[in-house]
């Protein structure tokens, strides 16, 4: 059920930037995956400890408030619209 809804807010959201769609959705499935991988996929990977939201990729680790739950869905939600802030709350 959840995971629905993630999917209908991903693909209700425009992607910014020259990003095309298909990166946006990479990058916000990778957020899906583990909460940080999309944020890191959208700074070009590289090292680790600069290029990563290492908050979100840490305490994505803590059941349902990482992984599976709320990190998980803002930062598919960050990801998605090629965001790569570290930031625990949703942007306006």
């Amino acid at each position: 059920m959840r995971w629905w809804f993630l999917v209908l807010l991903l693909a209700a959201a425009p992607p910014v930037g020259a990003r095309t769609l298909g990166d946006a959705r990479k990058a916000a499935w990778l957020s899906v995956a583990h909460p940080g991988l999309g944020e890191y996929y959208n700074a070009g990977w590289g090292d680790f400890f600069e290029h990563c939201p290492q908050r979100k990729f840490w305490l994505g680790i803590i059941p349902f408030y990482g992984w599976p739950g709320y990190l998980q869905v803002l930062s598919a939600i960050d990801a998605y619209h090629g965001r790569t802030s570290d930031n625990l709350r949703p942007l306006d």
